[in-house]
């Protein structure tokens, strides 16, 4: 930053004012549905959470944008790339106004969120311009800009009574088209990007700018940043319908209120900016979690009547917040937020200052995502709920594990400081100055292999093959449980209604929904952990925690007074089997050798898949009978008029003793491997690999198909073919896609994975057509026959590619580490592409899993919108015919990175030793 040093005040004044005022009014053109969005709302009759997705949308693309915009400033200067991004923001906007359906405002809002991307653009402009002791300051000014959230707030309820929601989107867009040109004008490009013209330095590649994106330190900054801006972008435009609503002021009274909340996050992150480089940024996030904590609960607590029996006769007393009550909060709430979030940037170009631009967009982009992603869940929470203070519970949550995490962090770098001189320290102090005895070193534990070599054939053929196939027959059963356990929801959310339980057809679906949603997030996480924690106990541990969900399932459904809230929590729990897989298919990988990781992989996966089987088949059984004791439902039996005893809490209980001895056997006979072990850290770089993001979008085409068809068949059919039960042969799709997978791993082996999975999605093409034909002709005789048939056909494609593409992962891995570490030893690529394959298994496994509510909500939606489910079956097949280009693009093409080791040649040594 020695450049930004010598620059004169005056450039330095004039692009931190110009670039303040254009965010500004960025800004505002970003929230500006948070104001004209009631009005549409109101126009097209949408519900609370289209409300909320319609007014997060714009977010959603500002915020996914700013990582690209980032590294794009560090490049080619904030100056073009801060001109650019407003002159398309202000197109976008204009085109608002020729919107005249939900779809059309939708595709519209996401290009006005074009203009949310202007903060990384800023942050990294200014930067460059003020030392390291000024920039806490000066990006705090910057960062002001968010008032433009208070100027939507002020002033497009007076045009909009006035002159309507369009003319507001007209003059935003001019506004910005206006400011545009003047900042073009006013300011100059950076001093940093001058001198690196001057020397004829070429950029880094962004490859290079993403490299800081590998240390947790960055995602903990963005934590914080989730909560101090995201959370702000999201009452921002969350408020003004939540005045209105609980409150019962009109629109413009509701904009004079909330920017009580917007202003002072947004003009104090000067003064925050300011406390940061004066006293420490880490002393200010402190404080500003601290009060957030307190504040969001006294936020959250709902309007509540409380009777206390005195001895003179019941006391009645009524807690709740009045308008005015509820804005000094909401006040001390963004004036603490806007401190915060100029804290957590005077991080980010002392630590990154030669990626401030990357760094800063990541960070930026993670807060901007609270902002889409938190007014969802907002209308989410309100509908489950029937709470509007829903919102600040969520937030009291969010802010609460923030601090703690920090706490953690700041304890651990201390320890860490001072570990060294406490290890010295004797036991106790009268040992000072004693001779100390020498160690011994610990007695190696049988659980532990520390010398494990699958690809030496001789190791492999004496010791490797017996050891590798123990710990893959101990962890199917766990997988087995872990996949019953994620869907059993499902079966027993079906027969709520039937023991007395009186929930409303949205609140069932959500039911089935959550555990799809909580177990795809928690294999994210899932997936790094078997290299941090040991594939044994890690392993172990997941699988007892299948027991919470399970006896909470037993005990929640044996009384219809349980509350809602309960079940919603028991429906989040079983996503503890959903997120098993990542971690059991990281775990198994390190076992085998690259040619029998195929096989392997698909049979843990294949056989653990059938636990989608097990439980329809299992469960409507074991209800039926009594075994665990307790008192039945009475309910009417289908064959007769007469009544039958259900037992639904055999649901959960009959999955516990499988549980505890799958558990133990997992303790007492499974292994750790000291190589694989590594931290979060040397596992993130798979973020960095393309082919960890290609294998994403391919993996979601077969393992996302087959759970998403899965969760979704039973309930299409049952729409279609209302004269069918299809219900009966639910289970048969779910089996064939197992047993396909269990028993196919050997053609990618055999073949290649790039091959089969090729074939694969050509097959997957195939059965979407033979779908959409029978659907276009379902009134004709054995119809549904055709319709089975081809989801059948669906089924056993995606399980032979769910082998495949795992196939793929080693194999690619594997070959890129000869162009990754050149200079490293066989054994030292080997041990990396080993690491590497698991975190990526892992991982593209977490991000496929979405598809268990995705391909479900694709029906829905489709229906709802069209009539039909076509359009969804359109969408998946376009779908498809992108992962037969990619796959034969980038590995099955001559050329492609895998055709040569495929076809035999090119194979890695390591896999021949």
């Amino acid at each position: 930053m020695t450049s930004a040093i010598t620059v004169g005040p005056q450039g330095q004044k004039a692009a931190l004012a110009m670039s303040t005022i254009a965010f500004t009014v960025c800004f505002a053109a970003w929230t500006i549905f948070a104001i004209i969005g009631i009005q549409i709302r109101q126009d097209l009759g949408l519900s609370e959470t289209q409300f909320g997705l319609l007014v997060g949308t714009p977010i959603l693309t500002g915020s996914l944008i700013r990582v690209a915009l980032g590294i794009w400033t560090d490049r080619y200067g904030g100056r073009v790339v801060f001109v650019g991004t407003m002159l398309a923001a202000a197109v976008a906007t204009f085109l608002l106004t020729y919107a005249t359906t939900y779809p059309q405002m939708l595709l519209a809002a996401l290009g006005v969120g074009i203009a949310g991307g202007s903060f990384a653009v800023g942050v990294a402009y200014v930067s460059r311009w003020y030392p390291a002791e000024k920039q806490g300051t000066a990006l705090g000014i910057f960062g002001a800009g968010n008032v433009g959230s208070a100027v939507t707030k002020f002033f497009a309820p007076l045009v909009l009574v006035a002159f309507g929601w369009h003319a507001v989107a007209e003059i935003w867009a001019a506004a910005l088209v206006v400011m545009a040109i003047v900042f073009w004008f006013t300011t100059k490009d950076d001093p940093v990007l001058v001198e690196r013209r001057r020397s004829g330095e070429r950029p880094k590649s962004t490859w290079m700018e993403l490299e800081p994106l590998k240390n947790i330190q960055v995602w903990r900054f963005s934590l914080y940043y989730f909560f101090v801006f995201g959370a702000f972008v999201a009452l921002a435009l969350w408020l003004p319908q939540y005045l209105i609503k609980v409150y019962g002021v009109d629109i413009r009274l509701a904009g004079i209120v909330a920017a009580f909340f917007s202003v002072p996050a947004s003009l104090f992150r000067a003064y925050g900016g300011h406390l940061s480089d004066v006293y420490g940024a880490r002393r200010v996030m402190y404080w500003t979690f601290l009060v957030s904590v307190a504040t969001t609960f006294i936020l959250s607590y709902p309007p509540t009547d409380y009777v206390v029996h005195g001895v003179n006769g019941p006391i009645a007393f009524h807690a709740e917040l009045s308008v005015v009550g509820f804005t000094v909060a909401v006040f001390i709430l963004g004036f603490f937020m806007a401190l915060g979030k100029a804290a957590v940037f005077k991080h980010i170009p002392v630590y990154y200052p030669k990626n401030v631009g990357s760094v800063g967009g990541l960070v930026g982009m993670i807060g901007g995502l609270g902002g889409f992603i938190l007014p969802i869940v907002f209308g989410l929470l309100l509908d489950l709920t029937g709470l509007w203070t829903s919102c600040f519970m969520l937030l009291f949550l969010i802010a609460a594990g923030s601090l703690v995490w920090m706490h953690l962090a700041v304890r651990h770098m201390e320890q860490e400081a001072s570990q060294e001189t406490i290890e010295a320290l004797p036991p106790f102090p009268e040992m000072q100055g004693m001779a100390t005895p020498a160690r011994r070193p610990a007695r190696e534990s049988a659980s532990v292999l520390t010398d494990w070599r699958p690809e030496d054939r001789t190791f492999w053929q004496e010791k490797g093959r017996k050891i590798a196939s123990r710990n893959l027959w101990l962890s199917i059963p766990a997988l087995l449980l872990s996949f019953a356990v994620w869907q059993v929801w499902s079966v027993v959310v079906a027969k709520l209604p039937l023991v007395g339980f009186t929930f409303t057809t949205d609140q069932l679906f959500w039911l089935a929904a959550l555990p799809g949603l909580s177990g795809a997030t928690l294999r994210i996480f899932y997936s790094f952990m078997v290299p941090i924690f040991g594939g044994r106990l890690w392993t172990t541990l997941t699988t007892w925690s299948l027991i919470i969900p399970a006896l909470g399932i037993g005990y929640a459904v044996q009384n219809p007074d349980t509350p809602y809230f309960i079940l919603l929590v028991l429906a989040l729990l079983c996503g503890f089997g959903g997120g098993n897989f990542a971690s059991s298919m990281a775990n198994i990988s390190f076992f085998y050798p690259k040619a029998e990781k195929g096989n392997a992989l698909a049979l843990n996966a294949g056989l653990g898949n059938l636990g989608v089987s097990v439980v329809q088949f299992v469960v409507p059984l074991v209800i039926t009978a009594g075994m665990f004791g307790g008192e039945p439902a009475m309910v009417a039996a289908i064959a007769t008029a007469a009544e039958a005893p259900l037992w639904l809490q055999n649901a959960g209980f009959f999955f516990v003793p499988f549980i505890v001895i799958a558990a133990f056997a997992n303790w007492f006979g499974m292994n750790d491997i000291a190589s694989a072990k590594a931290s979060f850290t040397e596992q993130a770089v798979i973020f960095q690999r393309k082919h960890n993001w290609i294998m994403c979008w391919l993996y979601t085409g077969t393992f996302g198909s087959f759970i998403g068809y899965s969760a979704g068949f039973p309930l299409l059919s049952k729409t279609l073919f209302p004269d069918v039960n299809a219900l009966q042969f639910a289970f048969l799709g779910p089996l064939v896609g197992a047993l396909s997978r269990s028993a196919t791993g050997w053609l990618a082996d055999k073949y290649g994975g790039a091959r089969v999975t090729l074939w694969v999605f050509m097959l997957m093409m195939a059965g979407v057509c033979g779908v959409l034909y029978f659907i276009g002709i379902k009134e004709q005789p054995h119809a549904f026959w055709g319709f089975f048939a081809s989801f059948l056909v669906l089924f056993f494609a995606a399980g032979v590619g769910n082998a495949s593409t795992f196939q793929m992962i080693p194999a690619i891995m594997g070959k890129e580490m000869g162009r990754l570490m050149p200079q490293a030893t066989p054994e030292a690529r080997r041990l990396q592409a080993e690491k590497e394959s698991a975190a990526i298994t892992g991982f593209t496994s977490a991000i496929a899993a979405f598809g268990a509510f995705f391909i479900p909500k694709g029906y829905g939606s489709s229906i709802a919108l069209t009539g039909g489910p076509e359009a969804a079956l359109w969408a998946f097949l376009i779908f498809y015919v992108t992962c037969v280009l990619i796959t034969w693009a980038v590995y099955a093409r001559k050329g492609g990175l895998l055709h040569d080791i495929e076809r035999g040649r090119g194979r890695p040594a390591a896999a021949n030793a």
